[in-house]
């Protein structure tokens, strides 16, 4: 399957509330619709993740940050700019997406894609997506595609094909919190 075949068919099952198995710029992960409730549930389900341990949402530029949260201060930008590895920042008042994504405290994790994939994905849905790491809550995260487990795999209603093949040496991203003070701090390096 190519990679357009998986774009068009991953954007149908995420507008009918389904759940997406897909290579991101980081590990592989777990997507869905981040503005529907009922798929966060099913990957809250999926995972066996207590709903109070937020996920990270993605999105394909950070002019679209402020859709979701607080607007972040001028310093988010050249933060976003300087960093040469995938970054997630957590963000205080988050907004426009399921309630259940939101963490208890109000903030939300973002983190702006640079994965042609991803990118693509996000700009045709025209909303955030979520991303998890493709794992039982507690396992280990799968650094590649035959890592991930047949409960996971069959638990998806999509699994892409694009890079099951790929053996690139993967990390889950680096997360810091943004405080309104523009306080930075690093909760995984």
């Amino acid at each position: 399957m190519n990679f357009d075949k998986d774009l068009e068919t991953c954007i149908q099952i995420l507008k009918d509330g389904g759940i997406i198995l897909y290579p991101t710029d980081t590990i592989w992960g777990l997507g869905c619709d981040a503005t529907n409730k009922t798929a966060v549930a099913k990957i809250f389900a999926l995972k066996q993740r207590e709903e109070k341990k937020s996920m990270i949402i993605l999105l394909d530029s950070e002019n679209n940050i402020a859709n979701f949260c607080k607007a972040p201060s001028q310093s988010i930008p050249n933060i976003l700019s300087e960093t040469t590895s995938a970054l997630t920042i957590i963000y205080p008042e988050a907004r426009n997406l399921a309630t259940n994504l939101i963490n208890e405290d109000g903030t939300i994790a973002i983190r702006i894609v640079k994965d042609a994939f991803c990118e693509a994905l996000i700009k045709s849905l025209g909303k955030p997506i979520v991303s998890t790491s493709a794992n039982i809550s507690g396992e280990a995260s799968p650094r590649f595609f035959d890592q991930i487990s047949v409960v996971i795999k069959n638990g998806a209603d999509y699994v892409v094909q694009h890079r099951q093949k790929d053996k690139t040496n993967a990390k889950p991203s680096k997360i810091i919190l943004w405080k309104s003070d523009d306080e930075i701090v690093v909760i995984r390096e």
